[in-house]
C-alpha cells in the first residue's frame, strides 16, 4: 500500500489526512519512483488552503518536489533506468511514499546531495536563478537586498547572488536565521526589529540604496524598500507572505526603477528553453559544490501538518523535508 497525504477540503495543514492507497499499474510512458524525501514550499500550504493560484481539483495531495529512486520503468518510457537516483518534479503530488510520473519530470540527483537536500533544491534555487538571472540581471559589484533570507528561497536568493558577485544585504527576523545567512555568503545582516531596513540599507550603501531587491514578503517591506533603491533599481516581487503591498508610482519614477514579478515556473511553461538552460547551470552548480539548500527540518511523512506549520510560523531556516522511512 502507498500513503499519501490528501487534501478533500480546502483549509489549515490540519484538516489534510494521510491515507492508504493500492500501487496501480502503469501506463505506457510512466514510470514508478520510490519518493525517499519530498520537499515543502509556501504554495503546497496556500493550495491546501484554497489560496494559491493553481486550484487543483479535489481530493489532491499537495507536494512540487520530491526525490527518489526509480523502481519500474514503463513501456515507451525512455532516457531512465530501473535504479536511477532522480528528482521528481510536479505541480502537486509529492507529499506520499510513491509517484508514477513521466520521465520528463525526473531529473537526475546531484551526487552531492542526500536525499532531503536534492528534493529541496530545485524550487526554490530555481525561483531565486529566475528571479536574480533571467529578470534581474544581477551585476558583479551590485547591491542586491534580500528580504526573508532566512526562508527556503532567500537563501537561495543570497547564496546564489553573492556566487554572482553581489554585495548582499541580508534581512531576517533572528539572529540564528541571519547566521545561517552569514554562511551563505551575506556580507551585511540587518535584523528588522533592531533598526528600520530602509535606514540600515542607506547606511551601508552610502546613501546609494540597492541596486536588486528579492522580495519574497510584500506589504510593508516591499513598500520600504523603494525608499532605499538605487537609480535603475529592480525589484523582484517573489511572493507576499507578509500582505499585498503598493508600488508608489512616483518613487518608482524617481528611481527609474522597475517592478518585475517572478514566477519561475510559469515562466518555463511559457518559455521551455529558459528552463534548460537553468536547470543545467542548478545542476552544474550542485556538482562543483557552490550551491546546496540548508535543510533545517527532515520530519517524517506522518507529521505532514507539523512541517507545513513550520513554514506558516517562520521557524523553517532554509527549507524542510518529510522523509520517508
Amino acid at each position: 500500500m502507498v500513503r499519501a497525504v490528501v487534501c478533500r477540503e480546502l483549509g489549515a495543514p490540519e484538516t489534510l489526512r494521510l491515507e492508504e492507497f493500492p500501487s496501480r499499474v502503469l501506463k505506457p510512458g510512466e514510470v514508478r519512483v520510490a519518493i525517499r524525501a519530498a520537499g515543502l514550499n509556501f504554495p503546497d500550504v496556500l493550495m491546501a488552503a484554497g489560496e494559491y493560484q493553481l486550484k487543483p481539483e479535489l481530493p489532491f495531495t499537495p507536494g512540487m518536489e520530491a526525490a527518489g529512486d526509480v523502481t519500474e520503468v514503463g513501456a515507451e518510457a525512455s532516457g531512465v533506468a530501473v535504479g536511477d537516483k532522480v528528482i521528481v518534479k510536479m505541480r502537486h503530488g509529492a507529499f506520499t511514499d510513491e509517484a508514477v510520473v513521466t520521465p520528463g519530470q525526473l531529473t537526475p540527483m546531484p551526487s552531492t546531495f542526500d536525499y532531503a537536500e536534492a528534493a529541496t533544491y530545485l524550487a526554490g534555487h530555481g525561483t531565486a536563478y529566475h528571479a536574480l538571472i533571467d529578470r534581474g540581471r544581477v551585476e558583479p559589484g551590485e547591491v542586491l537586498l534580500v528580504h526573508g533570507a532566512g526562508g527556503g528561497v532567500g537563501l537561495a536568493a543570497v547564496e546564489l547572488g553573492k556566487m554572482l558577485g553581489a554585495t548582499v544585504i541580508a534581512t531576517a527576523s533572528s539572529d540564528e536565521k541571519l547566521a545561517i545567512a552569514k554562511a551563505r555568503g551575506a556580507d551585511h545582516l540587518i535584523r528588522y526589529d533592531r533598526e528600520p531596513f530602509r535606514d540600515a540599507v542607506k547606511r551601508i550603501t552610502d546613501g546609494r540604496g540597492a541596486d536588486v531587491v528579492f522580495d519574497p514578503v510584500g506589504g510593508e517591506v516591499f513598500e520600504n524598500s523603494m525608499r532605499c533603491i538605487a537609480w535603475g533599481a529592480r525589484l523582484l516581487v517573489i511572493g507576499f507572505t507578509g500582505g499585498i503591498g503598493s508600488a508608489k508610482t512616483n518613487l518608482l519614477l524617481i528611481k527609474g526603477a522597475s517592478v518585475l514579478g517572478v514566477r519561475a515556473g510559469e515562466a518555463v511553461r511559457k518559455n521551455p528553453a529558459l528552463g534548460e538552460v537553468r536547470l543545467k547551470a542548478l545542476l552544474q552548480w550542485a556538482e562543483e559544490g557552490k550551491l546546496r539548500p540548508n535543510v533545517s527540518h527532515r520530519l517524517p511523512l506522518e507529521d505532514y501538518a507539523k512541517a507545513m506549520r513550520l513554514l506558516l510560523d517562520r521557524k523553517a531556516i532554509g527549507r524542510v523535508a518529510l522523509v520517508m522511512e
